[in-house]
């Protein structure tokens, strides 16, 4: 059958590159050459049917056996399955007897190691109670005692904030009365301060008067000097005599009113 395809494969290829005849849709080919591979194919043909028939006919012997071979398979994978099945019914059946032993004695260790947890943990629980109790009658009778500790210094405080307080009272009067006797005596100090002045004043008044009043009346003596009208007397004897016997009258006079009581 292999023959007869390459054959017909190479007249093909053949055909396929052949030249052409111009204006038709014909081809030339190499007659010798497509003889030669039509009598290959024409050869080959008869041995292929040949084989082809032989294969026909050993169909029924080949499905037989093929069949015989199925069964034996089918009956062999039976077999196989039974035995795999029994093989893993017995294997299953060791592994849950195995599975229930180390069930049974991890249970049975569970159950010990529970217990021993329950009995070591009320042995922790009455021993924490216990210190617990300590420690709470401990930290009550810290707390009273610093409770008392607190509530005595309170007291004493307490005490020494009220003989402060009493000592800032007293403090507090006696600058009140500091500063009451100190407004006493600048009052006093000013009232006495300003009777001296006035004192002092008035003096000086009096004395600014009587100064006034020697001031006028030399001055009123002045122009009463000046003011004096009559002949002039001659110089000589009695003339000096006279002229210095006026000039004395009014030194005399200026004297008696204090003109030179200042000096």
């Amino acid at each position: 059958m292999y023959k007869t395809f390459q054959g017909l494969d190479d007249l093909q290829n053949m055909v396929d590159q052949a030249y052409g005849v111009p204006m038709t849709s014909n081809c030339m080919v190499p007659r010798r050459e497509v003889q030669d591979l039509l009598d290959e194919v024409r050869t080959a043909i008869p041995i292929e049917m040949d084989d082809a028939q032989d294969v026909l006919d050993r169909r029924d012997a080949v499905l037989a056996e093929a069949e015989d071979e199925a069964e034996g398979m089918i009956s062999d994978a039976k077999s196989e399955r039974d035995r795999i099945l029994d093989e893993a019914r017995r294997q299953a059946d060791e592994m849950v007897a195995d599975a229930e032993n180390q069930a049974t004695a991890t249970v049975s260790r569970a159950e010990a190691e529970a217990d021993r947890l329950v009995s070591d943990a009320r042995r922790d629980a009455e021993d924490t109670v216990s210190r617990a109790e300590s420690e709470s009658q401990r930290l009550v009778s810290a707390g009273n005692e610093s409770y008392d500790r607190s509530v005595n210094e309170g007291i004493a405080e307490q005490q020494r904030l009220v003989s402060e307080a009493e000592v800032v009272r007293q403090a507090n009067d006696e600058a009140r009365r500091i500063v009451e006797s100190a407004h006493a005596d600048s009052d006093r100090l000013r009232r006495e301060c300003d009777q001296y002045v006035d004192s002092t004043l008035a003096q000086f008044e009096e004395s600014l008067t009587g100064t006034l009043r020697t001031v006028t009346r030399d001055r009123t003596a002045l122009r009463k000097g000046a003011g004096v009208s009559g002949p002039r007397a001659p110089r000589g004897d009695g003339g000096d005599r006279g002229g210095r016997g006026e000039h004395s009258d009014v030194r005399e006079s200026s004297r008696e009113d204090g003109w030179g009581t200042r000096g």
